[in-house]
């Protein structure tokens, strides 16, 4: 069939042509897209602020200890002999001088019985020399004696009363060798378990001890810290800065094992201080109340140290602050203008889930902890107090600045 004539297409066909044509090259042509959108711009990101503040903060350190009896006696038997009788109950208390265990006495008896026979044949001895050196004296002042018989009998005298003190101090060893078969404790405390049973045989100065009495009221806590803070603290404590028990006493409060406060202060004694060369730590210690016992010794224990207040500190949330390719704390900071301002900041210790600022910050300052990936420095941002509320947002201050370059 031949092709229609030119003149004979359908006048619709070459309109709908004509429009797709033309609507290709509006695609093509950015600048003949149509702008208006019926959207308002988009205005500056929302961050959620705190506006920090100075005030009084109480510092401390946590520093890992154990307790340690203030008293720890080992009862050991000064004389030998067959244990008689034990005479306590094991973890008892027991007081100074209590008897605990009775050694056979018998041979230590006899003893006693010998030196007081040797003493009393002394004296015998005394009795007899003495007037018969009274006398020659007197002979040998008529000269009717020779001198030599005199200085004998003088002699003699002063013999024997040099056998008289002998006994005397041997008398003396038996009975005091005889009281040792009463073994007693040598201080008031707790008493431990017993090394022997009634029937053993013990001797004098024997390694292993009878028993062990130990006091627990109060009780000492053997703590470890680091040289460069037991100077820092010493220092501070000196200038006045932490807060005392008592004179040169810092308080000092327990966490036991279980995680739970012990109930009573402690104090905190500065006493010697030998660095451990291999840890670079020292020792402390910590004197306690320990009146009903909770305390035992050898428990791990954690004590808190009340170092002092600091009036007018300023916190900085940890969500708040993050750390460049240099390790320094930075913090995000809205300034005049609502304008975003990285700060580098002087961190010291954690204080809850905040940093203790040093410096960098002041009070009245607004620091990003929300929203913090929509704000980059010297970008105009919209601060919302982490309640909800915008925030006001007036110019920093002179005396606000952060101190220092």
């Amino acid at each position: 069939m031949p092709p229609l004539p030119h003149a004979r297409r359908h006048p619709m066909l070459s309109a709908t042509a004509a429009a797709v044509v033309a609507a290709l090259l509006a695609g093509c042509n950015p600048s003949a897209a149509p702008t208006d959108t019926g959207k308002p711009p988009a205005g500056p990101a929302e961050v959620g602020v705190v506006t920090v503040q100075a005030r009084p903060v109480t510092l401390t350190s946590e520093l890992p200890g154990r307790t340690v009896s203030t008293v720890v006696a080992e009862v050991r038997p000064q004389v030998g002999g067959i244990v008689r009788e034990r005479l306590f109950t094991e973890g008892a208390e027991v007081k100074a001088g209590q008897l605990l265990y009775r050694i056979d006495p018998a041979s230590y008896q006899a003893a006693v019985d010998s030196a007081r026979a040797a003493l009393a044949k002394a004296r015998a001895n005394v009795d007899t020399l003495r007037p018969k050196a009274a006398r020659y004296a007197e002979l040998a002042d008529i000269k009717a004696v020779a001198q030599q018989d005199t200085d004998d009998a003088l002699a003699a005298l002063r013999q024997a009363e040099a056998d008289v003190a002998s006994a005397r101090a041997a008398l003396d060893s038996a009975a005091i060798n005889l009281a040792y078969t009463r073994v007693t404790a040598p201080v008031s405390g707790r008493i431990g378990k017993s090394a022997v049973t009634p029937g053993a045989l013990v001797t004098a100065g024997q390694a292993t001890a009878l028993a062990t009495v130990q006091q627990v009221d109060p009780i000492y806590v053997d703590l470890t810290q680091s040289s460069a803070d037991a100077l820092r603290l010493k220092r501070a404590f000196e200038a006045g800065q932490i807060r005392q028990a008592g004179r040169n006493q810092a308080a000092v409060t327990l966490i036991l094992e279980d995680g739970s406060r012990y109930g009573r202060e402690g104090r905190l004694q500065f006493t010697d201080i030998t660095v451990n060369e291999g840890t670079g730590t020292v020792g402390l210690r910590a004197v306690f109340p320990n009146p009903k016992g909770d305390l035992l010794p050898g428990m791990y224990v954690r004590a808190v140290l009340e170092e002092g207040v600091a009036e007018k500190a300023v916190l900085v949330p940890q969500r708040g602050v993050s750390r460049n390719v240099k390790g320094e704390a930075t913090a995000l900071v809205v300034g005049a203008g609502n304008t975003v301002e990285q700060r580098v900041l002087h961190v010291g210790r954690p204080v809850g889930d905040s940093w203790l600022v040093n410096d960098g910050l002041a009070a009245g300052e607004k620091v990003i902890v929300e929203g913090s990936q929509k704000a980059r420095p010297r970008a105009v941002v919209t601060p919302v107090a982490v309640d909800g509320k915008v925030a006001a947002s007036p110019a920093v201050q002179a005396g606000n600045t952060r101190p220092g370059a």
